[in-house]
């Protein structure tokens, strides 16, 4: 069931809509450049496809009581970037499939947040990557276009009052063939303490080289810029 967490404000044409395949996979490949929109005023709203139940080496915790925590996680995450909605479809983890179904719900919140663009993984990045991610971000793509555009696409949703709407570009992040890159030299702290808001997945205390990494790959993602730290894309122009 879908799950809208609505903190700040009412239903209307935002920024962004990010979409993430699991609680944590937005403050890793985006939380940069969302800190610096959200400090522009422009808004940002989150739509998280699974519940990240299995994302553990615990063998002590159950998948509902990790369910439950990663959203707790998320919500504090999200809120530190000045996120203003967090939409939860609750899919179970590892369990994603391109289906029409899941491709309208990714359609309704398109249509209900009328965003000008939509952030998610890319879908084709080579060899290892998770499966979520690789089905999140087709599933993405072929929501913006051309579902979400095309009146006769899901016509039960024109009966919800949710018209068409097209989405003028789309970041993807983890491209093996970047294209496009931000400055967030003045919004990785903010990136940081996101990330370390998902305690079940980072113990920021025994592995604090896991951060250096981090700041390491944004260097990289900055070389040749005039700038000393990046979050790189592939980016489309929807025309």
């Amino acid at each position: 069931m879908t799950d809208i967490l609505n903190k700040k404000s009412g239903i209307s044409p935002v920024y962004a809509l990010i979409i993430s395949p699991h609680p944590d996979d937005a403050e890793l490949g985006i939380a940069g450049t969302i800190a610096r929109w959200t400090r522009q005023m422009k808004k940002v709203v989150y739509v998280v496809c699974t519940d990240g139940g299995k994302g553990t080496r615990d063998r002590s915790i159950q998948t509902e009581e990790l369910a439950a925590i990663r959203r707790k996680e998320q919500e504090e995450a999200a809120d530190k970037l000045g996120v203003s909605d967090i939409v939860f479809l609750n899919y179970p983890d590892q369990e994603l499939e391109e289906t029409s179904e899941f491709r309208e719900r990714l359609v309704r919140e398109i249509r209900r947040f009328k965003p000008e663009v939509v952030a998610t993984t890319d879908p084709y990045r080579r060899y290892i990557w998770h499966r979520d991610h690789r089905v999140t971000g087709q599933v993405a793509l072929d929501a913006v276009f051309p579902y979400a555009r095309t009146h006769l696409s899901y016509p039960g949703l024109l009966e919800e009052g949710f018209e068409p709407h097209r989405v003028k570009e789309m970041l993807f992040w983890g491209a093996e063939n970047a294209n496009y890159h931000v400055d967030i030299t003045d919004t990785f702290d903010l990136k940081t303490e996101a990330l370390k808001c998902h305690r079940s997945q980072y113990d920021t205390s025994a592995s604090p080289g896991w951060f250096r990494w981090i700041r390491q790959a944004a260097m990289e993602m900055a070389q040749g810029k005039p700038y000393e730290l990046a979050e790189s894309f592939h980016r489309i122009q929807i025309r």
